[in-house]
């Protein structure tokens, strides 16, 4: 299926009207509670660090509104650059949360739809929300509440998804009625989120691959108490359009320049050290789908812990994992290691492993040179090391008092963010790590 252009599509097949449903679900209709109203939004700005929000005192609102999408790691809608993109806001200027929050980012400073969005500030987001609502006398949403005692996500960029997902599945019994249960205690984790260019070519959802994909297992991100079993029946049909729509996205062209033979080079190389996990990428393409034994690939085994057996079995045997009532799809219970992805786009999808803890394809590439702790330094594309531009530092500055800030640092050394592993590049010389990184810009 060729690549879709939401806005303009350029075909009338049942597929393409299908994929464009999708999308406009996503930015449309809200299937959460409202996080927040325009009027806690508009007024955020009076929460955030002295200096900063006595620039945006004297600054127009629209100023103002650039400033807390700046903070926040928001982007406007394509289609509609007044409405955000990672939020649905209605008619009474309610603000929902939507998938495009983690799948929203930007490709060469534009917002990309299916992008990891490596900017989202979810946590300092939720934490100044509910500071304003209580300055200005609103309730609070169970969003403001959880946050009190779940966190939502260390470094900005990255979310402790498993909350979402698993977590919430804990208060379902198999046929998706909710339970009165005690809380369970989870791993929290943080996770990057994937690139959805790459879904059309996967056979199964995660980074272990434990779930089979399939239209209701997208659906597990809704299991708010308010959804109840009807609810999720009711949505069914939609989400099989948002379906279409993911599966419909293909990655980006990259933009700079590429030196042609030694990329050519990088391709013999690639498929000979890397294809048989990676896949690969000429004409029919050929994507293998392989788990690596976490004591193989050696990269942070946080992710891989932290959802027990137990969690997993009670998957499969929820409706999420039926494509139909008598269609039981499969689920790897005890996966033991991480899926190997498709590398479509991967210049685009910085920063790299499950975590997000490498914020360059040069890095990932030279095990040895990888920092211990950085930060992005601005939106531009690093056309060298091809990924976040950064700055290295040694600790993250303890005088530090603005929370944003200080969660724009990455420390490799906390848990559950190491950037051990996939340490495979090292066996390749210095110039054929080179040529394996100029391949990976066609891709």
């Amino acid at each position: 299926m060729p690549p879709k252009n939401i806005d303009t599509p350029t075909q009338d097949d049942e597929e393409t009207q299908r994929a464009m449903s999708g999308y406009r679900l996503l930015v449309d209709t809200p299937f959460l509670k409202s996080d927040f109203n325009q009027e806690v939004f508009d007024d955020l700005w009076k929460v955030w660090p002295a200096k900063l929000s006595e620039i945006a005192r004297s600054a127009t609102p629209a100023v103002r509104r650039r400033m807390a999408f700046q903070r926040y790691g928001l982007t406007a809608r394509p289609d509609n650059p007044d409405k955000p993109l990672q939020y649905v806001v209605d008619a009474a200027g309610n603000w929902t949360m939507n998938c495009f929050a983690c799948h929203g980012g930007k490709v060469y400073g534009k917002p990309f739809p299916g992008a990891p969005n490596n900017r989202f500030a979810l946590q300092t987001l939720t934490e100044e929300v509910r500071q304003t609502k209580l300055q200005n006398g609103i309730p609070l949403a169970r969003m403001d509440l959880g946050s009190l005692v779940i966190p939502l996500g260390t470094t900005n960029g990255t979310t402790n998804a498993v909350v979402f997902g698993m977590g919430l599945m804990h208060l379902r019994d198999k046929d998706l009625n909710v339970l009165v249960s005690p809380p369970k205690r989870f791993v929290h984790h943080d996770m990057d989120a994937p690139a959805w260019w790459s879904f059309y070519k996967r056979p199964s959802l995660y980074i272990d691959g434990f779930a089979q994909k399939g239209h209701r297992g997208l659906m597990q991100f809704l299991m708010i108490p308010e959804n109840d079993r009807q609810f999720f029946l009711e949505h069914e049909e939609e989400f099989q359009d948002v379906y279409s729509y993911i599966s419909s996205l293909r990655a980006p062209a990259y933009n700079g320049e590429i030196d042609e033979p030694l990329a050519a080079r990088g391709q013999l190389l690639f498929e000979s050290k890397c294809s048989q996990c990676h896949g690969t990428y000429e004409s029919p393409s050929v994507y293998p789908n392989i788990r690596i034994d976490l004591n193989d690939i050696g990269t942070d085994p946080v992710r891989l812990n932290a959802l027990e057996v137990e969690g997993r079995v009670k998957y499969s045997q929820s409706w999420f994992a039926h494509a139909g009532e008598d269609m039981e799809q499969e689920t790897v219970v005890d996966p033991k290691g991480y899926v190997a992805p498709p590398l479509d786009g991967i210049w685009a999808s910085a920063p790299y492993l499950h975590n997000g803890s490498i914020p360059t394809l040069w890095h990932l590439l030279n095990p040895d040179s990888r920092p211990k702790v950085w930060r992005p330094v601005s939106e531009r594309f690093d056309e060298k090391l091809v990924g976040i531009s950064i700055e290295e530092v040694s600790e993250v500055p303890a005088s530090e008092s603005d929370v944003v800030i200080r969660r724009s640092y990455f420390d490799t050394r906390k848990f559950g963010k190491s950037n051990k592993g996939h340490d495979y590049p090292a066996e390749l010389s210095d110039s054929e790590r080179k040529a394996v990184l100029e391949y990976l810009k066609t891709l």
